[in-house]
Order: structure tokens, then C-alpha cells, then sequence
């Protein structure tokens, strides 16, 4: 069985049109083939680095403690075959705590080393999924760093690609439904591809 994490940074929940797209995604899943585990990062409890976080992490690090309870999220990021996350256009990017969550993964000797020839990724994962939705027509733009720092994360951790589903201009007027419908089709077939 291969296993999908799900990041889950959809901050209205059930209400969360990129939730829609999430569980359509979850629907294209081959069960036979796939089981799914979820990360909600906001519920975590998780927090940005300050200078404690960083002195323990550091030091734990120095001490080759990586079996510590602490590094958990970033093995399981680091094991996962499939990362997808699910992160609503929100102030040019994606919500703050989808950042803190990649803070608190971003553990050297699990999923990425430092090598002479640069930052070398380590997660087994073959996909980078980013699913979103805007209210605007930002992908493609400038405007969009969320989709930019996704593409980052996907080399920096050693992703073999990187897919980005999105539904945007669902706040320019008229009726939004068809574009997230046609974005949950698009989920879907993308999870029964894999």
C-alpha cells in the first residue's frame, strides 16, 4: 500500500472550496492501491521558529536525535509517496501555518542534506500536489507566490515533479460552481492517475 499525506491548510473547513477539491482528490484514490493519512498543521499546535525552538531543534540535530518525537511531522513528510497539499489563495500565497508547518519539516537528515554539491532532497515522495482556488485570476501571475514556492519545495525536498489543480475567478461575479466543479474533475482524474 502507498501512502498519500494530505496537508490540509483549508481554514474554512467543510465551508472551503478547496477542501472540495481535496476530497474529490481523496474520491480518484485507487483504495486498493493508496491509504491516506491528513496533517491539519493549524491543529497541531505547531509555531513558527523563535530562538528556543530553534536552540532544541539545534541541538537535537547536533546529537543525531532525529528518532525524537519532535522531528515526527518531517518523517512522515519525508516517507510519504504522494504529498498533497490543499492551501486556499490567500494574501498573494497560501495560509501563514502551511509555512510554519514546512518550518517544522524542514529537518536536515530527514528531508534534505547538505552535500558538497548543494541542498540534496530525501523525501521518497514522486509528487508534489498543490490544490487550490482563487478568487482571482492570479495563477500565472506574479501575483501568485503559492504556486512559485510549491515548485521550490518540490526540487528542495527531491519531489520528481510538481502538479498544481486549481480553480480561479470564483469571486469575479456570476456563479463559481462550474469552475470548482470543473477543478474537482481535474483532482479527481489527477488521483486516478497515480
Amino acid at each position: 500500500m502507498r501512502e498519500v499525506l494530505l496537508v490540509d491548510c483549508c481554514v474554512r473547513r467543510e465551508q472551503s472550496r478547496t477542501a472540495r477539491l481535496a476530497r474529490a482528490f481523496v474520491q480518484g484514490l485507487d483504495p486498493d492501491r493508496w491509504s491516506v493519512s491528513v496533517v491539519r498543521p493549524d491543529e497541531e499546535r505547531m509555531r513558527p521558529f523563535d530562538g528556543a525552538l530553534l536552540r532544541e531543534r539545534d541541538r537535537l540535530l547536533e546529537e543525531g536525535a532525529l528518532e525524537r518525537p519532535r522531528f515526527d511531522y518531517a518523517r512522515q513528510f519525508a516517507s510519504a509517496d504522494i504529498v498533497v497539499v490543499a492551501a486556499p489563495f490567500w494574501d498573494m500565497s497560501f495560509p501563514a501555518f502551511f509555512k510554519v508547518y514546512i518550518e517544522n519539516i524542514s529537518v536536515e537528515g530527514i528531508t534534505f542534506r547538505t552535500s558538497e554539491k548543494g541542498l540534496e532532497g530525501l523525501c521518497k515522495g514522486k509528487k508534489l500536489i498543490l490544490l487550490t482556488t482563487r478568487g482571482g485570476p492570479y495563477g500565472g501571475t506574479d501575483m501568485d507566490q503559492g504556486v512559485a514556492y510549491c515548485e521550490t519545495l518540490q526540487k528542495f525536498f527531491g519531489f520528481d515533479g510538481f502538479v498544481c489543480v486549481a480553480a480561479e475567478g470564483l469571486d469575479l461575479g456570476g456563479d463559481p460552481e462550474p469552475l470548482v466543479r470543473k477543478a474537482e474533475e481535474e483532482a479527481k482524474a489527477l488521483a486516478a492517475s497515480l
